[in-house]
């Protein structure tokens, strides 16, 4: 990939963290009114529509789209990532933006404690030390011994794990799968597992509010297409550190439109979990620079 390149995957990935940071902005306004699944089966049942769509543009129609070496692990996939939503815009209406993000950030330290388990990756003791740094930074946005704890906190915790389980099975069937068909799988496979307890928590919405799903909906949409042309144009080792600046985003939103405070354990926290993860990257494309 050429400078040029990743310069415009740079730009392209802080324009998905951008939208991304809205979508979770939009996804806490309505779930502070609407039960959580409902939401997210809403979303889920666009996010479905809309790889049904690119999969019919595609060569092989939806058929090809449907032909998966791990059928079972795609499953898996798509109901991990519609559990891992539900569970993080939970910890939106709990904690808030700014706390929440803080904490999911530790999501790629968890990918590289887990890529040896998972993937049989060599994870050598830098980037050990570096996920041991990490998460001395999540002790301290969670302050436990400190303040009284509360479970709360650890939901986030808990949705990044489930991401970075996501994230390592999705590397895991691309050694068989296309990006194409792995997007397909996911987005159907979240929409069914979520519409049957979206639906038994329906709950009447006004005019306006589906006017902010309808903002939810294409704001997942918008996100997902621009991450993908980011990868398509430059390398993901080069692209992946501007996805921090979802926090700095989700960070104005919180401050600024539900008036939530940035403790300065949570500012000083995320920043050290940041630089753990910035640090694993840096490794990750040494590693793989190094076995080219």
């Amino acid at each position: 990939m050429s400078e040029q390149n990743n310069r415009l995957g740079a730009w392209l990935m802080i324009a998905t963290s951008l939208v991304f940071a809205l979508q979770d902005g939009i996804s806490r306004h309505l779930a502070d009114s609407y039960n959580v699944y409902m939401v997210v089966m809403i979303r889920f049942w666009f996010f479905a529509a809309f790889v049904m769509v690119l999969a019919a543009r595609k060569p092989g129609g939806i058929r090809a789209a449907t032909r998966s070496r791990f059928p079972l692990l795609q499953i898996t996939r798509g109901v991990l990532l519609a559990a891992e939503v539900c569970v993080m815009v939970t910890a939106f209406t709990l904690l808030g933006l700014v706390e929440s993000h803080a904490v999911f950030t530790s999501y790629p330290l968890l990918v590289a404690a887990l890529s040896g388990p998972v993937l049989g990756e060599k994870v050598g003791w830098r980037r050990w030390s570096a996920i041991g740094v990490g998460f001395i930074g999540v002790l301290i946005i969670l302050e436990p011994g400190v303040r009284v704890f509360s479970p709360t906190a650890v939901i986030p915790l808990v949705a990044a794990a489930m991401f970075a389980l996501y994230g390592l099975l999705t590397r895991y069937v691309a050694r068989g799968d296309s990006a194409s068909v792995s997007f397909f799988w996911t987005g159907i496979t979240g929409a069914v597992a979520m519409t049957p307890v979206g639906l038994y928590y329906w709950q009447p919405m006004s005019l306006a509010d589906w006017g902010w799903m309808a903002v939810l909906c294409c704001t997942a949409a918008t996100g997902h297409w621009l991450m993908i042309r980011s990868l398509e144009v430059a390398e993901a080792s080069a692209v992946q550190p501007f996805a921090y600046f979802q926090l700095v985003f989700v960070a104005v939103l919180g401050l600024t439109l539900f008036n939530e405070v940035l403790r300065p354990n949570v500012a000083i926290g995320a920043a050290i979990v940041v630089a753990a993860g910035l640090f694993t990257l840096w490794r990750q494309r040494v590693r793989a620079k190094a076995g080219r």
